[in-house]
Parts: C-alpha cells; sequence; structure tokens
C-alpha cells in the first residue's frame, strides 16, 4: 500500500490565502488566476474526499501556502498552451511518483523541472501536442531561487523580492502573510505606517527594524500597486 506524506489541507500553520493574495505574492495578472484557479481547483479536487481549498464565509475561495506555490507551475504550463486536463493528470502522476499531494512544490521538480516534467509517463501526457514549443525553465529557474526547502524537500519559505531582501511568505507565521525578516511583523503594518506619512527612521525606531529591511517593504508593495 502506497503510502503519501501528510500535510494539512488549510489550518495552523499551513497559510491562508484569498486569490487576491495569490496573484500579489505570485505577482500573476490577477484576472487569470481567479480563473485558472478555479479550472484547476474544479479539475483537481471538485470529487475528492479533502480539498486544498475552502469557503470564507460561504463565498471567497481560500487556500494553503503548498498549492500558491504548485500554481505557479500550472500557471506557467497553461501560459505555453498546456490544457489544465494535461497538467492535472501530469500532477496525478508526479503525486504518485514523489508520494505527495504536493509534487509541483518539490525540490526534484521546481530544481529539474525539464527533466520531471516532461520525461516519463507525466511528460507523454503533457507534450501529447507536438505543436506546442514548451518551454518554462526560464520562469521556473528564477522562481526556484526564491523558495527554501524543508528536510521533506517541499517548499517551505518563499522569498518573493529574493533571499537577499526582507519580504518572506512563511506559513507558519503571521497565516502565511507577507512578514519582514525574522520577525512577525506584518509587512503590510510597516507599508501602512509609511503611507500614513512615518518617515523610515521613525519606523525602524518603532519596530527596531533596519533601513534596509523597511525600504524592501516599501519597494515590495510599490511594485505591486
Amino acid at each position: 500500500m502506497e503510502t503519501f506524506e501528510t500535510q494539512n489541507v488549510i489550518g495552523v500553520g499551513t497559510g491562508i490565502y484569498t486569490l487576491a493574495d495569490v496573484a500579489s505574492i505570485l505577482r500573476l495578472p490577477a484576472a487569470k488566476v481567479r480563473r485558472w484557479m478555479h479550472e484547476y481547483w474544479q479539475l483537481r479536487f471538485s470529487s475528492s474526499s479533502y480539498s486544498e481549498f475552502s469557503y470564507r464565509s460561504g463565498k471567497e475561495l481560500v487556500t494553503n501556502f503548498l498549492t500558491l506555490i504548485e500554481f505557479f507551475t500550472f500557471y506557467q504550463l497553461r501560459q505555453e498552451g498546456v490544457s489544465a486536463q494535461k497538467i492535472v493528470k501530469a500532477h496525478q502522476i508526479l503525486s504518485k511518483t514523489f508520494r505527495t499531494k504536493y509534487p509541483f512544490a518539490k525540490s526534484n521538480l521546481l530544481t529539474d523541472g525539464e527533466q520531471v516534467l516532461f520525461d516519463g509517463d507525466a511528460g507523454n501526457i503533457i507534450q501529447a501536442d507536438e505543436t506546442l514549443q514548451i518551454n518554462i525553465k526560464e520562469a521556473i529557474e528564477p522562481f526556484c531561487k526564491k523558495v527554501e526547502f524543508s528536510d521533506d524537500d517541499l517548499v517551505k519559505r518563499f522569498y518573493p523580492m529574493g533571499k537577499d531582501h526582507s519580504i518572506v511568505i512563511d506559513p507558519k507565521r503571521q497565516f502565511g502573510q507577507p512578514v519582514v525578516g525574522n520577525t512577525n511583523i506584518l509587512a503590510e503594518t510597516i507599508y501602512n505606517l509609511h503611507r500614513g506619512g512615518e518617515s523610515v527612521e521613525t519606523i525602524t525606531s518603532l519596530y527596531a527594524l533596519s533601513v534596509d529591511q523597511v525600504n524592501d517593504v516599501i519597494n515590495y508593495y510599490s511594485k505591486a500597486a
């Protein structure tokens, strides 16, 4: 009997993200994220006994950190013209291969995506349409440099500006919302102070942050605007 890694779906330490959060954190177009995330959800989870998604207040779709990370690969393949049905079938094969519900968040795929995605049974499905010239290496490689892996080779943190900057997405802190460095300080709190007129020097004094950390917050939200 096959055994899979056990991960919580949505709960303490898994992060909680709306579709707007997903678009903002991954820096992807909100309209496509909404459309393709619903597409992904319907195909992958509609007949399942569990779901990586739930509805807040019965209306708003929310998901967890690992599905947010997985969606990046799904998005890149959809951009290249691969159908959602084929991506989900490949996902199911890789899920069994890697013994995890989140194969698109494994280091095997993110560090060597070209080989993992396009070889074997998964590759036969994704590349069934020979007219497609699929190349996601240019998107996956820089993304991989922004993630940190756990001992089980799943992504545990995401650095949207890169690891040399202070903004961190960590599902174990502040429900996975962007925080500053190793602190539990919400980046949005710092940005709202700046937007309200507080100087960088005042903010650094109030929160014991460095000037570079505060500037990272400002740059992060300014680019998202």
